[in-house]
């Protein structure tokens, strides 16, 4: 079985890795893994410390991001794919698992077009738009070197960076990236590990929902959540059989997921 199992950089810092990486360990054992990480946090405070003060904007859908000029971008790219994903890398080979560190630059895994313009809504609830900066939309996925490491039983890591038609790297979403990868891999299921225990909806964790309630319960969900059950909309409409959301500093997070013990998992039907 092939998975696509989606990390917070942030998971580093807190100190759980040891446990993520031990139940990966196991994970491992019986399935093939493609590991997508995030690690916004840490772009925020380097660019900070280089003297870059970090712009969020929100769309009218209410998802909030960062706004990428290109001095953002080289900033992104150089913490993403240069110190997190190598960090990520190193912490996962002392456990002696073989892992590759990518970004979707790298054999053009991943290609985007670049926003021309951003819908934008500001402090006063106006709608305007701005130029769309080095952000994308991923359109097109090469899924060969990935699928080449999976089979020589590699661990790939992918950073969400994507190639442009103009060859600039772009902010591509990385909960998006974990799922249309698992889309274009063909891959059974998608485990997106958050700093929540699952998918909230009055105040309570649903340990299971199907694709045409979520759609019903969207106005109720929050912002940071609600990139998460798009990116899962996104990866059950691609053919992937099941989304699990859950809690990523938890013990096994990704084997008590997969066994439905924690968690919120989402399915087409």
């Amino acid at each position: 079985m092939l998975l696509v199992i989606k990390m917070g950089g942030s998971i580093l810092k807190e100190g759980a890795s040891s446990d993520l990486i031990a139940d990966l360990q196991e994970v491992l054992k019986e399935h093939k893994v493609v590991l997508v990480h995030g690690g916004g946090v840490e772009v925020t405070e380097i660019a900070s410390k280089l003297g870059k003060e970090q712009k969020f904007i929100m769309s009218p859908e209410g998802f909030r991001s960062r706004y990428t000029d290109r001095e953002t971008v080289d900033i992104y790219t150089m913490v993403m794919a240069g110190k997190l994903n190598k960090q990520i890398v190193l912490a996962i080979q002392a456990r002696g698992i073989n892992a590759v560190g990518l970004s979707g630059l790298d054999s053009a895994i991943l290609k985007a077009e670049r926003k021309t313009r951003l819908i934008v809504v500001d402090e006063r609830g106006r709608k305007k738009v701005i130029d769309g900066g080095y952000t994308g939309k991923i359109t097109k996925v090469n899924t060969e070197l990935v699928n080449l490491l999976l089979e020589k039983n590699y661990l790939p890591i992918v950073t969400p960076i994507a190639l442009s038609q103009d060859y600039d790297p772009l902010n591509v979403d990385g909960d998006r990236t974990a799922a249309i990868l698992a889309g274009a891999l063909k891959a059974d299921k998608l485990v997106l590990l958050t700093d929540v225990e699952g998918l909230l909806i009055k105040g309570k964790c649903v340990s299971k929902i199907v694709a045409s309630e979520v759609k019903e319960a969207l106005p109720s969900i929050g912002g940071g959540m609600s990139t998460k059950v798009h990116a899962g909309l996104e990866a059950l409409n691609q053919g992937v059989k099941e989304v699990f959301i859950t809690l990523g500093t938890a013990k096994q997070p990704i084997t008590l997921a997969l066994n439905y013990k924690v968690g919120t998992v989402m399915t087409d039907e």
